[in-house]
């Protein structure tokens, strides 16, 4: 593992980055300075960590992952080819302790507290290619249309209340903002599948998982996308620990004895489409429709069971892709 001599934690807001830098040798004193969260900003930001004899190869830039704010400092530290950890908020929150009140200041010395006292779970972040930025986004407006569109449809539930006249008033011009919102769609489709085809990797990626009985093409982009094209998680465990899908016992000492479940920090849009993917394996998939039976045949809950087949899809998805292959159903050929 590097060694740094430097720690610099940074509180990201819109208009502005609050930086602390410590040094390991003297981490009690702590300087504390504000940019502006832009280009020019972290060019001065990097500029006064410079003119205090300090070269940034020794340093370790951490901040929490914050979205489309984060953004322009995760393109500019990449340029740069300096090291930098983007973490989740909760995980520095949580790392605290018992502590009250909070400011921006407080706040950017404790990620860089943080950055020094858990070096050991470090991993270095890197920015997405430009195609999976560019399929990210169009995944958050195609979500955008979509809710929209449910929006507008649930107009139809007045039917059958309200006097036919007066609905009347309303319903073509609602059908006429629904038929639009599923053009947009079908554009934002069309769009994302033209810079899926167009990256190779993505393409290959992409078509494996399709392979897979149940699973569709909304989720294998979201899957690329979230692990960055299978990058930031060494196994499917790990995967499904971040979906919200793996069990964890719930027990202390004698006298606490919680039932095994699910965590509710996850990605929800991610246990969604795991979860639609499931019930469509169970439909599609002979293997995973008998193991539905035979399960809930045991005595074993619904919910639990389906559970175990969103598990199953993720180690599918992990197996395809790093073997290369697409899937094969093995099921077909037993006796």
């Amino acid at each position: 593992m590097k060694k740094y001599l430097n720690y610099v934690g940074i509180d990201v807001s819109k208009t502005k980055l609050d930086v602390s830098l410590l040094h390991e040798t003297n981490p009690n004193q702590v300087t504390h300075f504000i940019v502006s969260n832009d280009k020019k900003g972290i060019l001065q930001m990097l500029q006064r960590i410079e003119k205090q004899k300090i070269s940034l190869l020794d340093v370790l830039i951490c901040f929490e992952d914050t979205g489309v704010y984060s953004m322009p400092l995760s393109c500019m530290l990449s340029e740069k080819q300096l090291d930098y950890w983007m973490i989740p908020a909760i995980e520095i929150k949580r790392s605290k302790g018992i502590s009250r009140g909070k400011n921006d200041k407080s706040d950017s010395r404790d990620i860089a507290f943080y950055a020094l006292t858990h070096l050991h779970k470090l991993r270095l972040s890197k920015i997405a290619a430009n195609d999976l930025l560019k399929l990210k986004l169009l995944i958050t407006e195609r979500d955008k249309v979509m809710k929209a569109k449910r929006i507008l449809e649930s107009t139809h539930e007045n039917e059958g209340f309200i006097p036919k006249e007066v609905m009347q008033s309303v319903k073509k011009i609602n059908e006429q903002a629904i038929a639009q919102l599923e053009k947009t769609i079908a554009k934002l489709d069309e769009k994302m599948l033209e810079i899926v085809n167009s990256n190779q990797n993505i393409k290959e990626q992409f078509k494996l998982i399709n392979s897979i009985p149940g699973v569709g093409p909304q989720t294998a982009m979201y899957m690329i996308v979230t692990t960055k094209g299978f990058t930031t998680f060494d196994n499917w465990r790990q995967m499904a620990c971040y979906a919200g899908v793996a069990p964890f016992e719930y027990s202390s000492g004698s006298s606490i004895k919680g039932r095994t479940k699910v965590n509710h920090l996850a990605d929800k849009k991610l246990k969604s489409l795991l979860n639609l993917c499931a019930l469509n394996s169970k439909k599609h998939d002979k293997q995973i429709a008998e193991y539905y039976v035979k399960k809930v045949a045991e005595g074993k809950s619904k919910m639990l069971v389906i559970n175990n087949i969103r598990c199953k899809l993720i180690s599918r998805i992990f197996a395809v892709i790093n073997r290369g292959t697409p899937y094969i159903n093995t099921f077909k050929f037993a006796a």
